[in-house]
């Protein structure tokens, strides 16, 4: 690697880096500002909080890496360009092409970096991060309860549950049938069901076998017993998705799609954003460096605040059409690939004109 390789690849990554290490401790502060009150009041234990505060780095490092990348290389290039640098690294022969070849392997190397993050070590953080937030931070309110579940667990075990609190891994009014083709074979049913010790305590517990000739009921005030499924069975908490990694992930969209379930397009979103979040930093690299490798007359300030304004664009898009998946029929795959192809066309112009 040549001499200009590494220093700009150094400004590079050092700038990235620099600019994580000091936003993240700002947004730790800010955070604990306006949790502090829930904390002290729920007694949260400190290495319970040290462990929040550490998945908290993580978990928004990896949601908003993509921007930090953009500004880090806004800034060092500009600064290279009212240096007059970049005049002077061109004017000695070398290509622009031949002069974007750092920024493409550095943005390489933080994007295999981000992507590793986010398919396996993200999702760690992520379930630290929302069940320490449910535990201490929402304690006593009802979080994520949810109401008329009906699941079909496979062609012949249906379940059903007036409502169900993941927390308290608990649903009342709760009946599981067993069908054999379209007949009812078994049906279990109960006032409440709890998730106990790896076994399911039922409270009026009453079990009807339907037999040829007669039906056999059987009841006790409460039953432990094992049955064919887990708790998250019953409907999943929205943040699911979030806390597995992306091979536990693709079996999970898989099963809820036999299932039909309501939040699949939720889901999708979570897991084509695993791999359409890298890609994004590569392209907001190509377009930080077109934007202000030129040395314009009203310095750094024009070149931040161009950069600025069009990640502001590529966030609302990104954000406006998740959130349109999440909720309506919109496709997954649209909703989160539209904002990387459009900005990646929008790179390749501004690339151009500023090759001119």
């Amino acid at each position: 690697m040549k001499i200009l390789d590494w220093y700009i690849l150094k400004r590079y990554l050092g700038t990235f880096f620099t600019m994580i290490l000091m936003f993240i401790p700002i947004g730790i502060i800010v955070d604990l500002s306006e949790k502090i009150d829930n904390i002290l009041e729920h007694k949260a234990p400190f290495a319970a909080v040290a462990s929040y505060y550490l998945d908290f780095t993580i978990y928004f490092a990896n949601l908003l890496f993509p921007l930090f990348v953009f500004l880090s290389v806004i800034w060092f290039t500009s600064k290279l360009a009212n240096k007059t640098e970049i005049i002077a690294f061109l004017s000695s022969g070398v290509s622009f092409w031949r002069f974007l070849r750092p920024y493409m392997i550095g943005a390489i190397l933080i994007c295999l970096g981000a992507l590793a993050m986010g398919l396996f070590l993200a999702p760690k953080a992520s379930q630290g991060f929302n069940e320490f937030k449910y535990t201490y931070l929402k304690k006593g309110k009802k979080v994520q309860e949810t109401r008329n579940v009906y699941r079909q667990l496979n062609d012949s075990i249906f379940l059903y549950a007036n409502d169900f609190k993941p927390l308290k891994k608990k649903a009342n009014n709760f009946t599981l049938e067993y069908f054999d083709g379209n007949k009812l074979v078994t049906k279990i049913s109960a006032r409440t069901i709890t998730f106990k010790d790896s076994i399911y305590e039922l409270r009026d517990f009453v079990k009807r076998t339907v037999l040829e000739n007669e039906d056999i009921i059987e009841k006790a005030r409460k039953k432990d017993t094992v049955l064919p499924f887990n708790i998250d069975e019953f409907t999943p908490v929205t943040y699911v998705a979030e806390t597995l990694n992306y091979v536990e992930l693709s079996k999970f969209i898989e099963k809820e799609s036999k299932r039909g379930s309501s939040d699949i397009n939720r889901y999708k979103v979570v897991a084509y954003k695993r791999w359409s979040i890298p890609v994004s930093a590569f392209i907001l690299t190509v377009i930080g460096v077109a934007v202000s490798s030129m040395k314009r007359r009203g310095g750094m300030g024009v070149n931040l605040a161009v950069g600025i304004s069009l990640a502001f664009v590529f966030i609302f898009f990104d954000k406006v059409l998740g959130t349109m998946a999440n909720q309506s029929d919109f496709p997954p795959l649209v909703a989160v690939w539209f904002p990387n192809v459009s900005f990646g066309i929008l790179a390749i112009y501004l690339l151009y004109n500023a090759k001119r």
